[in-house]
């Protein structure tokens, strides 16, 4: 059981304490309800964009990561399609440090062009070297727009096309800034050796003064129901063919979220899964082969991607895939697998919240999705979800008219 005490501020920050006597360490997670879903689709990439920007220098401090680091403590962040999270690490005593490091940016950035240009720059070269330059890079930018036609999951946390970044001026930087960098558009946990009223007092020091913002509400269209199969064919020099399969799924608080979850982890619970089992150490159809869930707010996906062997056909794989998820429907021996799946589950999650930094996450996470307590919820979420269930889930989501499909078809000439 993770205890934690919660207060809010007069300007609407949320703040989750959790105090842990036993480390010398506090964590605090800075968690901001913006993603790159909340962009416009004409300018994508700006909350990424921001992450890097946090860290270029704030109103009052030019230099955020020196400070930090001279008292011990130590920092990163990161941003998915729902939210923008930073955190840090830092010893007890000196943890006054952290909170004024993250006020002051919560107050304001440093808005000027060669911090802009910087960072852009920065974004431009990662969105080369991680989708551009690697092969099957692009997926992502292929499968999302294919699986999704009018929500904003159809483009990648970086962006749709760097010309949006490339193009990007400082008023749209500061008007994305002041829509979702807020203090009632955030939430912060405390998780280690602080009290409560130690957390309050400096929160309400730091933070109290900084005033409440028009925050950008939130309107997002909803993706309609797929309805036939899509299919995209991509012939490129990569090593080998490649499968990438994603079905619609409901959204993070949906109540078979748990049963798609352990789906994925009898599909792909390392080499122990069926597909591995199956398809790579029993027919050695593919070299290697995964499959999880998004565990996006919004209604996500399921996807199952895989890298042929040599000289396989691309049917009879596919094939072999479906086959493999239609043996979910077969009740022999499921009860037993998950059973190992739970306390496989059980225990990752025992051992994560051992740490105070994924207890701060977790937390802040679980209060965005309306309640900080689903942190001490989630394995008995878990353990319910019966054979039946799974059953039904399988019989539901995997089927063709909700599925897209990225074929990779290699151009490289064998030597």
């Amino acid at each position: 059981m993770i205890d934690y005490k919660k207060f809010s501020l007069d300007n609407g920050l949320r703040v989750l304490v959790h105090e842990d006597t036993s480390t010398p360490l506090v964590a605090m997670n800075v968690l901001y309800d913006v993603g790159s879903r909340d962009e416009d689709p004409d300018m994508t990439g700006l909350a990424h964009l921001f992450e890097h920007l946090m860290f270029g220098g704030s109103k009052n401090i030019p230099d955020y990561d020196t400070p930090l680091q001279l008292v011990g403590g130590e920092n990163n962040a990161f941003t998915n399609n729902d939210i923008t999270n930073y955190y840090l690490t830092i010893p007890s005593q000196n943890i006054e440090t952290g909170f004024w490091l993250e006020s002051d940016r919560m107050l304001e950035l440093d808005f000027s062009q060669k911090n802009l240009d910087t960072q852009k720059n920065v974004v431009i070269e990662e969105f080369n070297q991680r989708y551009l330059n690697q092969p099957y890079g692009d997926a992502m930018l292929k499968l999302r727009p294919l699986a999704y036609k009018v929500h904003p999951y159809r483009w990648p946390t970086i962006g749709m096309d760097m010309s949006h970044i490339k193009n990007t001026e400082l008023e749209q930087i500061k008007k994305f800034f002041f829509a979702h960098y807020a203090p009632n558009n955030a939430i912060i946990t405390l998780a280690g050796n602080i009290t409560y009223d130690l957390a309050f007092n400096l929160t309400q020091k730091w933070f109290g003064p900084i005033e409440m913002r028009n925050v950008k509400l939130r309107n997002l269209p909803v993706e309609p129901l797929q309805t036939e199969e899509r299919i995209l064919i991509i012939e490129k020099d990569v090593p080998s063919n490649a499968l990438f399969k994603v079905w619609h799924v409901g959204t993070r608080n949906d109540t078979d979220f748990f049963t798609l979850d352990l789906i994925t982890d009898l599909l792909a619970g390392g080499e122990s899964g069926r597909l591995h089992t199956k398809l790579v150490r029993e027919k050695k159809l593919f070299s290697e082969i995964n499959a999880y869930i998004s565990s996006d707010i919004d209604p996500g996906l399921i996807t199952i991607h895989g890298k042929l062997m040599k000289g396989v056909d691309m049917q009879h794989a596919e094939e072999a895939v479906n086959d493999v998820i239609a043996s979910l429907l077969n009740g022999d021996r499921i009860s037993d697998e998950m059973e190992k799946v739970k306390n496989k589950f059980e225990s990752s999650s025992v051992f994560s919240n051992t740490s105070i930094l994924n207890k701060a996450m977790n937390l802040s996470f679980c209060e965005l999705l309306g309640n900080a307590g689903l942190i001490n919820q989630e394995v008995d979420s878990y353990r319910k979800v019966t054979p039946e269930m799974m059953l039904e889930a399988t019989r539901r989501y995997f089927v063709p008219s909700n599925c897209s499909t990225i074929y990779y078809k290699s151009t490289r000439k064998e030597k």
